[in-house]
């Protein structure tokens, strides 16, 4: 094949990638970002990463997989290159254009202590989280998309899941004393 060849397969490839995958690229990246114009500029930014980097794909099977891989590596580099690490609410898009109803009701009742406790874990168990429940990467996706072995990938949303259940432990516990009334002085 010649190279001419291979830039319009991949560019062939990359564009259907991109019709199919680009919404929830883009919502990945929003929810590790918070700031939409960013998150657009960085879901461009994997596509175009993903159109250079075309032969690296070993299985065209493995193509969602090997996109999160490379949104998940810009947004990790624009965090290192701002140093910082924050979280976005637990809400959003999935796999279309509309949360589903049950992402929805978890946003409804969770939003805000679901937030403080995901900002609360680890950025990489986060990361796994994110990608595993919100947008239903398998074990093995989820193990591309973070480069790591499929037991590795296990291992960290363990960790992640029990991080996030004690963390949000945590943050009924403050929520409770919080409401309690501050206790008075000089009384008696």
């Amino acid at each position: 094949m010649s190279d001419a060849w291979d830039r319009d397969e991949a560019a062939t490839f990359v564009e259907a990638l991109f019709g199919k995958h680009h919404t929830e690229i883009y919502a990945y990246l929003l929810r590790m970002l918070r700031e939409p114009e960013l998150a657009a500029d960085l879901a461009q930014d994997a596509f175009i990463k993903a159109y250079r980097n075309y032969d690296t794909l070993e299985k065209p099977e493995n193509a969602r997989a090997w996109l999160y891989q490379i949104a998940h590596r810009v947004a990790l580099d624009e965090i290192r290159r701002r140093k910082i690490i924050r979280f976005f609410p637990w809400t959003g898009e999935s796999r279309g254009s509309a949360p589903s109803a049950e992402h929805l009701v978890m946003e409804a009742r969770f939003s805000a202590e679901m937030q403080r406790a995901l900002a609360r874990i680890p950025e990489r168990q986060r990361a796994a989280l994110l990608l595993a429940e919100l947008h239903d990467l398998t074990g093995l996706e989820l193990a591309t998309a973070l480069g790591v072995t499929h037991v590795a990938a296990r291992a960290l949303l363990t960790r992640a899941r029990e991080s996030l259940r004690q963390a949000l432990a945590a943050e009924r516990r403050d929520a409770i004393d919080s409401s309690r009334p501050a206790p008075r002085e000089g009384s008696g």
